[in-house]
Parts: C-alpha cells; sequence; structure tokens
C-alpha cells in the first residue's frame, strides 16, 4: 500500500510562553467546530518566553475567523507535507534516506505512530523541494511484511 502524501496549508502565530495561552488560542476553533488535523507548538529559542503555534486546515469563513481573531495568518514557509500509511520497523530512514539521495533539505519532522499506521509532518523551505518530494514519497518502494 503506497504512501498517502498531501500538502497542508498552515496557519501560525506567536504566542506567550505561560500556562493557558495555547487553550485559549484553541477555544475559538473549538467554538466554531473546526476539525484541526495538526497543531505544532514549540518555543522560539530566538525570542525568550515566546512560542510559535503552527495548526491547519484552516477552511472555510468560521475556521478563518477563528484563525483571525487570534492574530493568526496563512504562512508560505515552512511547507509541510502530510504522510500517512502503514508504520514498519525503518520506514523513517527509508523516507529520509529517499529525500536525502535527492538533495532535500528537511526543515522539520514531526511524527507518531498510533496501532499499526503512521502519520508524519515534513517540512521544507519552499515549494519546490515540497513538490519534489511529494512525487519521491508517493512512489517510494516500501517494504513489504
Amino acid at each position: 500500500m503506497p504512501l498517502k502524501v498531501q500538502k497542508v496549508a498552515l496557519w501560525s502565530g506567536e504566542i506567550e510562553d505561560k500556562p493557558g495561552t495555547l487553550a485559549k488560542v484553541l477555544e475559538p476553533f473549538a467554538q466554531a467546530k473546526v476539525d484541526l488535523q495538526v497543531v505544532l507548538v514549540e518555543r522560539n529559542p530566538a525570542k525568550a518566553n515566546f512560542g510559535v503555534v503552527y495548526l491547519g486546515p484552516v477552511k472555510g469563513k468560521k475556521a478563518t475567523e477563528a484563525a483571525k481573531s487570534v492574530g493568526f495568518s496563512e504562512v508560505s514557509t515552512p511547507v509541510v507535507l502530510r504522510i500517512e500509511g502503514q508504520n514498519k520497523p525503518g520506514l523513517g530512514h527509508l523516507m529520509t534516506n529517499a529525500l536525502a539521495e535527492a538533495g532535500i533539505n528537511l526543515s522539520f519532522v514531526k511524527a507518531s505512530v498510533l496501532g499499526n499506521k503512521f502519520v508524519a509532518f515534513f517540512a521544507f523551505d519552499n515549494d519546490a523541494d515540497a513538490k519534489k518530494a511529494s512525487r519521491i514519497l508517493s512512489t517510494l518502494k516500501l517494504p513489504r511484511g
């Protein structure tokens, strides 16, 4: 079974690094019944006491209003691909090695396994690298068993 690869349009904003700020950011999305599929949060090493949130998808009027109400905007970088499929030992190496052999650099990777399935978010510095990576990952020959 091939990997499912799709581009994810992210919205982003800055938050204070203190208890409750992420909950406040997510509240308007919950109230609008927006089904966020990805929420990535990390501290900003360049700015003490602040973090950055990436989330998506933000589609439709209610979702867009929720995002704007917390000061978020759509970002052009990083360009993120959502990859999902059957989990197999060594698959992370197989995917990242295929990209390395193609000369594609990753901005970040977030991945998780649940049961026998995995989902990963691979980020790239530009759309050209993401498109090339999407082609490579979509056609990657996966190990059997």
